[in-house]
């Protein structure tokens, strides 16, 4: 078996519908925990951006995995209000800047290093913060100390859950101070979300 990550078409194509379909079947959550603490768009926003992502699966699927995540990047950036499609888009981006073609795991977990930074410098944030790198760096840990995909998914969605207790730094639910405490972060849940469709596709290849 090789080290290499190689993904065909059919593989980029399933890797897309299915991290889209689990975004817009939790777009009511997401827009119930923003609702708390933010705007309350955050699940109607995300879920027009990966329906955009979802009709384009075909176009991006022929292209190769660092040129799909470019360009699934860009549409994030293009179709998804807030802050979230900037966000998000940096994070795919940035992903797709720094893979190649067919990487290594050891490359990719780099490549997702720097995604997360190019993420903080966008966001002027850091992890503590309540947002979506209290998702992202608990992930990138797990994958560095070489879990699997059911323990990486696992200590997402635990990642998610901790940003209950904490007070909001950035975003609208900054706005809240105290009052941020004791609702799990959207983006977080978006995030963790996210990285257990890409877990389950890992798992069945």
């Amino acid at each position: 078996m090789s080290d290499a990550l190689v993904l065909d078409a059919d593989a980029r194509k399933r890797l897309i519908v299915a991290v889209s379909a689990q975004v817009i079947a939790h777009a009511d959550e997401l827009t119930a925990l923003d609702s708390a603490i933010g705007d309350g768009d955050h699940g109607f926003n995300m879920k027009r951006g990966f329906e955009a992502v979802q009709a384009s699966a075909d176009a991006f699927a022929a292209m190769s995995l660092p040129e799909l995540l470019k360009a699934a990047g860009m549409k994030l950036v293009t179709t998804v209000g807030g802050a979230s499609g900037p966000l998000y888009g940096t994070l795919l981006m940035a992903l797709g800047k720094a893979l190649p073609e067919n990487p290594t795991r050891e490359q990719a977990v780099e490549a997702f290093a720097r995604a997360i930074e190019a993420v903080k410098a966008r966001g002027k944030s850091d992890v503590g913060q309540k947002t979506m790198l209290d998702v992202l760096a608990p992930t990138l840990a797990a994958l560095q100390a070489g879990a699997g995909a059911a323990q990486v998914a696992a200590a997402a969605a635990e990642a998610a859950e901790a940003t209950k207790p904490l007070r909001a730094i950035r975003g609208r639910a900054s706005f809240l101070g105290e009052r941020s405490i004791g609702h799990v972060d959207p983006g977080a849940r978006s995030s963790a979300l996210i990285v257990a469709a890409l877990c389950e596709q890992w798992s069945a290849s």
